[in-house]
């Protein structure tokens, strides 16, 4: 199930729908509504207008904005995916690698800002990190249905990878001298952010080619996780544009 008038509209719009069934709230008559009606029409999708108590039961504890529909899941990519995309890239490879974010709002929060920024894919852990859960698919506001999400068994391994491959991998860490603005992000990059708090691992940390750190003002000692990664990646964006 995934729930909220974006999350369900992106997967309308995917090339290939993955929306079996919808449930819209009797209450709404918007615009917005009327285009998920539109598009659901178009494919032949079964459309319920319902009570909206019902979309309570059906997502419990949720902002479904009186919207909900039942989806075939998107579909997990691996290691193997993420040979293929980079393989097929006509552009300089540019991913966000996300060590251990356990948070499904902070993972939506992130792939929403790594679409903005014109990264390629996200990559994370399997275990002990959040996946693509329904809250994480409505945060992303559509990026969860566009932007390949990569979770890898082994990431050490993928890092090392990467660097075969020529990608620069950057970190962050408050205990850099470094600053984020005197690191040279404009080549095949990849940019790493740790977990809520703990930043990133220390065998993650000796796989870095380089570590910087965020100069930041007032009394605050970090950045929530999401926020690191709009700074760092649409620096990297400003410098490749140059």
């Amino acid at each position: 199930m995934i729930f909220g008038l974006h999350a369900v509209q992106a997967a309308l719009e995917s090339p290939v729908s993955r929306v079996a069934e919808i449930w819209v709230a009797d209450e709404r008559h918007d615009q917005r509504v009327e285009t998920i009606y539109k598009l659901a029409g178009d494919q032949g999708i079964r459309l319920h207008k319902t009570q909206r108590q019902q979309l309570d039961d059906m997502v419990p504890e949720s902002r479904h904005q009186g919207c909900v529909a039942r989806c075939h899941p998107l579909a997990v990519l691996d290691e193997t995916d993420l040979d293929v995309i980079l393989d097929n890239l006509q552009q300089t490879p540019f991913l966000l690698i996300l060590d251990g974010v356990q948070d499904p709002h902070n993972l939506g929060a992130c792939l929403r800002t790594a679409e903005a920024a014109g990264a390629h894919a996200v990559i994370a852990p399997k275990d002990r990190a959040s996946g693509l859960t329904p809250t994480a698919i409505k945060i992303s506001s559509g990026a969860a249905e566009r932007l390949p999400f990569i979770q890898v068994t082994n990431l050490a391994r993928v890092l090392r990878d990467l660097q075969q491959r020529g990608i620069w991998l950057v970190g962050t860490s408050g205990e850099s001298e470094l600053s984020l603005y005197q690191a040279d992000l404009k080549g095949p990059l990849a940019i790493i952010l740790g977990a809520e708090g703990q930043g990133i691992r220390r065998l993650t940390r000796d796989h870095c080619d380089q570590v910087m750190y965020i100069p930041m003002q007032g009394a605050a000692e970090s950045l929530n996780v999401s926020v690191a990664a709009g700074v760092c990646l649409f620096e990297a964006d400003r410098q490749r544009r140059l």
